[in-house]
């Protein structure tokens, strides 16, 4: 133990990650003094435009959506209280298959020493003793939730720190429960394609496997709020949508999955600084 704070990193894809994944646990440990970092690694260039205009559509600006969504992702970060936001500012690649992934400067084609020494220098700077991140499949196949993780797996190394590190993940019993949600949601409407049903089935991981379960159900409101601070991409965020007792039942726990650990904490467990305080 020192006197130095304790610190959480996380590393994400594009602005909004923060809040769908860890927005309650950063809410959480900045509540508990802990100093919270945001490590972003895109500029979400690929998303949304003004009016909903899709990337590729006429009228679509990624230099301005980009603009726009740099001052959204401030703005989550003050309703979080995070205290430390760091931004790589590479290109958003979009989904797998778009052009975009091959475009210069994009997050995919970074070559992931580049990316991952840039990381190992913020770590070393802010000295975290817990690292989030995504899994080899950047939870669900994303190219820059991919990128992500592979970049902060080797950053760590690199950094020759030993942070407890965590995967973001979704228990297969919250994966049917948010199915039930999507589909009461678009009752009456087209019947669901089977094969995103069953490829959402396939989403996470069993109950048992998931090694981390932290109830966050007293930062819902933050963490909706943070959401909310996202409003350029207001219409792919289907968590908006819901009521806030639905929504504090589905996203009032968030979950992960324990990948390097130094303290011996006992699995399963309810805190990502278990061991550390």
């Amino acid at each position: 133990m020192t006197d130095r704070p304790l610190t959480l990193m996380a590393v994400h894809a594009h602005p909004d990650d923060e809040a769908t994944g860890t927005g309650g646990v950063l809410a959480r440990y900045a509540a508990e003094g802990i100093r919270t970092v945001l490590v972003t690694c895109t500029d979400g260039g690929c998303g949304d435009g003004p009016g909903g205009v899709k990337p590729g559509d006429p009228g679509h600006d990624p230099a301005a959506v980009a603009a726009m969504r740099a001052q959204e992702l401030r703005a989550s970060c003050d309703v979080l209280g995070i205290g430390a936001l760091e931004t790589l500012d590479y290109a958003d690649s979009g989904m797998l298959g778009w052009e975009s992934n091959e475009a210069p400067g994009s997050f995919w084609r970074t070559p992931v020493a580049e990316g991952a020494a840039r990381l190992a220098e913020l770590m070393r700077h802010h000295r975290p003793d817990v690292v989030v991140t995504y899994d080899e499949n950047g939870f669900y196949g994303h190219p820059d939730h991919i990128q992500a993780h592979r970049i902060t797996m080797a950053a760590v190394e690199l950094s020759g720190l030993t942070p407890k590190v965590y995967w973001t993940t979704m228990p297969h019993s919250m994966m049917r429960r948010f199915g039930e949600l999507m589909r009461e949601a678009q009752a009456g409407g087209p019947e669901p394609d089977p094969a995103e049903v069953a490829a959402m089935a396939e989403i996470g991981l069993p109950d048992a496997e998931v090694t981390t379960w932290v109830d966050t159900t007293a930062f819902s409101r933050q963490k909706f709020d943070a959401l909310a601070a996202h409003a350029s991409q207001g219409e792919n965020i289907f968590f908006l949508k819901m009521g806030d007792e639905v929504f504090a039942e589905l996203m009032g726990t968030e979950t992960f999955v324990r990948v390097q650990d130094a303290t011996g904490a006992t699995l399963p467990e309810d805190d990502l600084f278990a061991g550390l305080r």
